[in-house]
């Protein structure tokens, strides 16, 4: 890992946004702003509003605790940048890529839940879960999970084999299009 990576550490809240995206953080992050605004402004412009004793004391108390985060989300941000190898749970990615060459469309798609337990957000694990999907038939959910996949920031550079997996669902829904018609009409003659 790269120290700007770390750098992300050093605000509360801004490891989890920028990195994970989740916007849960995002009250940490507002906090630990105006605790530092209120505290520079109790220090250096409006010094009457508290006494020097509570200021100098709320400064050590806010050190303290920002310390204790920043070491806190130092330990954890292996985990939060690459799960899968961090886990202690076997990455089946491979197993399910071998699966998926096998046409083995069950087992691919059981082990791919696996990892995507694990890391849910896996770019190369989502699109070949919707390469199962696709095969076995699933179009419409295919389609909703290649969607997904676009709105996902990290799988930005996985954008050709997104594309890719488009193209070839593309062409499944219209060869899937003239059968429909064509067994719609022997549907009604049928009735």
């Amino acid at each position: 890992m790269q120290i700007p990576q770390f750098l992300t550490c050093l605000w509360p809240g801004l490891a989890e946004i920028w990195w994970r995206g989740r916007f849960s953080a995002f009250p940490a992050a507002v906090a630990f702003a105006i605790a530092v605004n209120w505290l520079l402004l109790t220090t250096f412009f409006y010094t009457e509003w508290m006494s020097g004793l509570l200021v100098r004391m709320a400064c050590w108390i806010g050190l303290a605790a920002w310390g204790f985060y920043v070491i806190r989300r130092v330990r954890e941000l292996p985990a939060m940048l690459a799960p899968r190898v961090v886990s202690d749970e076997p990455d089946r990615f491979a197993d399910a890529h071998a699966a998926y060459l096998k046409a083995e469309w069950e087992t691919a798609e059981k082990l791919l839940q696996e990892v995507l337990a694990i890391e849910a957000r896996d770019p190369p694990a989502l699109l070949l879960l919707s390469g199962v999907l696709r095969h076995t038939d699933r179009l419409e959910a295919a389609e909703l999970l290649t969607q997904e996949i676009r709105r996902l920031e990290i799988a930005d550079a996985w954008h050709l084999e997104l594309a890719a997996e488009t193209k070839r669902l593309q062409r499944m829904k219209e060869a899937a299009e003239p059968e429909e018609k064509e067994t719609k009409p022997a549907d009604l003659t049928a009735a």
